[in-house]
């Protein structure tokens, strides 16, 4: 739609409204267009850094470009204050909090702490409790344990807090699946049958076997599933050469 708002060509009166309509309408695409090509490049640009200093920072589900990039200017920003992990959940305002009353054992989020970072550890909570399997089921566990959104979120950025300590301190690459793929077309098996087995989108199945996604925890179950089709494939091959040696005999 703003694609075709931007290519019209208004024509009338200015003091036609619908006119003025239009040609609002087409100056507010040509705006929009602009600021996603300047999005764009800026986060091109900070890509270029981040494959410098932090090239397996974006494998963590849910780190993202601008996520990746303010964690990493509040780390460095303070590099005298992180020592271990407790200190960088600090840092970036997760760390727990006691706050029991009675009999009602509780914590809170820290109120302190760089408020951008824990913006950023909020957005990628929320692209994991949407879109990463494992941390759905947490929030499923956690709730039938009688707590609340707000006290999962809290533990959830905590968690979210260890791992990228951990990728910045300790990078991990991300497990190569590139042979996923060879192994499904090996097998015979469709992209669309695959995901439909695994409960997935074929397009996540796709970023996945091509090594654009991570999902260590999909990436299991789905060799898991391969290679039990493979074993049947190869019970099934075994059968048929005995049926054939036993009619050749």
């Amino acid at each position: 739609m703003i694609t075709a708002l931007q290519r019209t060509r208004p024509a009338g009166h200015m003091a036609d409204p619908e006119y003025v309509c239009l040609l609002t309408l087409k100056a507010l695409a040509t705006r929009c267009q602009s600021i996603a090509a300047e999005i764009a490049s800026a986060d091109a640009a900070l890509q270029e850094i981040l494959d410098v200093y932090a090239p397996m920072l974006c494998d963590l589900p849910g780190v993202g470009t601008e996520v990746a990039s303010q964690l990493l200017v509040t780390v460095g920003d303070n590099p005298d204050r992180i020592g271990n992990e407790a200190q960088f959940a600090a840092l970036v305002g997760v760390a727990p909090i006691p706050a029991s009353s009675g009999k009602t054992t509780r914590h809170r989020l820290s109120r302190g702490g760089d408020r951008n970072a824990t913006h950023a550890l909020y957005q990628v909570v929320l692209v994991r409790m949407a879109s990463c399997q494992r941390t759905k089921d947490y929030v499923v566990k956690r709730t039938a344990e009688a707590k609340s959104k707000r006290e999962i979120m809290r533990c959830l950025k905590r968690y979210a807090a260890r791992e990228i300590y951990r990728q910045i301190t300790n990078p991990q690459a991300a497990p190569n699946n590139t042979d996923l793929r060879h192994t499904r077309t090996t097998l015979g098996i469709t992209i669309t049958t695959a995901a439909r087995e695994r409960g997935n989108w074929p397009s996540k199945i796709s970023l996945l076997e091509r090594g654009l996604l991570r999902n260590d925890n999909l990436a299991k179950n789905y060799r898991q599933w391969l290679t039990q089709q493979s074993m049947q494939v190869a019970v099934v091959l075994a059968e048929k050469r005995a049926d054939i040696a036993e009619v050749g005999f």
